[in-house]
């Protein structure tokens, strides 16, 4: 993992960069920052820094011994601790082992979903049992600290979620982490710091690495051929600064979305009852991915309205081919009294969704209630 394989976040880079240079690098970091952030691996991007034997003013070299063992996660230097099931009953003893090796499952879970969150990491395991960062863990990496470096370097314990670490385990971490060993680094990776004991939270320099702005996302799905500009376009916004949900969204979203949500708006203004019964069954033919996109797609779109009937438009971000849609729209039908009303409709019957509301009856509702909205005088 490489600073360059980062999108954007020049600041957070020059920052640890040059801490690093400067021989100003605390022996403890927090590296948090939002769900979808690159937290995860801002934090990775760091270790392989300073393992690397030919560093650059800018990032590692990522050719030699140390970068090619970090591009694999099997530097032995580099510790990792995260959250598993608690202790198995003898019964169960087969339940945490079942897809092998935990920590090649991790490696191969970083690897893979490098902006992945802890209901990532379950879904990736199959766990059933609650997670958490035992006493023993925190034994073994006091254990871990009491040995020398194998390469004669920087020795580093990667924590993973540390909010989710046991009390016991985190007092038994107290000591270790405020006066550890020379060249040895701890690297907390969270989302929620607030839950971490104030006495962590005490002996540890915080990092917070933001979320990515749309220009950062845009860039990164079109740099790295996951989707076309317009899909790029159109995904930026919707993700709100999560790369993670953008990934998400790169196979959800196609271009046509804003076509559809016009479509739908349409049939909704003319209360075309057959015309609407048809979206109706076609809409709970989808998946619940693409059902949910649609409504955020509609979200953004009044958004943008709203926007534009205000004369902000150097604040849209829509793309050029939709834009006249959205003009026409909040200049012929929509009031900001409707914009208003409609993002409510939206915003509610996103959340029925989420929580498994009979899809037929609620696209119907909604539907319906947006033709009111619409067609209301005035």
């Amino acid at each position: 993992m490489l600073f360059s394989d980062i999108p954007g976040l020049d600041e957070i880079k020059e920052k640890l960069i040059t801490a690093v240079r400067t021989n100003h690098l605390a022996h403890a970091l927090l590296v948090h920052g939002p769900e979808g952030s690159a937290n995860l691996k801002v934090a990775l991007a760091l270790a392989t820094y300073l393992f690397c034997k030919n560093r650059g003013e800018q990032d590692a070299c990522g050719t030699c011994d140390s970068c090619q063992k970090m591009s694999k996660l099997v530097h032995p230097d580099l510790s990792f601790t995260f959250p598993v099931p608690g202790r198995l009953k003898e019964d169960d003893k087969d339940e945490e082992g079942k897809n092998g090796d935990i920590l090649a499952s991790w490696r191969r879970f970083v690897l893979d979903t490098g902006y992945g969150n802890l209901q990532d990491w379950v879904a990736h395991n199959a766990f059933t049992k609650q997670l958490n960062i035992s006493k023993n863990a925190a034994k073994n990496i006091i254990q871990t600290v009491s040995l020398k470096s194998f390469e004669g370097g920087y020795k580093i314990i990667f924590v993973w979620c540390p909010e989710l670490m046991h009390v016991t385990a985190a007092n038994a971490l107290l000591k270790v982490l405020e006066e550890p060993p020379a060249q040895t680094l701890f690297l907390l990776v969270a989302h929620q710091p607030d839950q971490l004991l104030n006495t962590i939270l005490s002996r540890t320099q915080k990092v917070l690495v933001r979320s990515f702005n749309d220009d950062e996302i845009r860039e990164h799905l079109l740099h790295g051929g996951f989707c076309g500009q317009e899909a790029a376009v159109q995904i930026a916004p919707l993700a709100d600064g999560s790369m993670r949900e953008a990934f998400r969204l790169v196979d959800q979203v196609a271009d046509e979305n804003t076509a559809r949500f016009r479509d739908w708006m349409r049939v909704c203004y003319n209360l075309d009852i057959n015309a609407i019964v048809s979206q109706v069954d076609a809409f709970a033919e989808q998946d619940k991915e693409t059902q949910k996109v649609l409504f955020l797609t509609g979200l953004n779109t009044l958004r943008e309205s709203l926007l534009n009937k205000s004369q902000l438009d150097h604040l849209m971000r829509t793309a050029p081919s939709d834009r006249k849609f959205i003009e026409d729209f909040g200049k012929n039908v929509l009031t900001e009294e409707k914009i208003v009303a409609l993002y409510q409709l939206l915003t509610d019957s996103h959340y029925y969704l989420e929580r498994n509301a009979n899809v037929k009856i609620l696209f119907a509702d909604v539907s319906f209630n947006a033709a009111r909205i619409l067609r209301k005088k005035g």
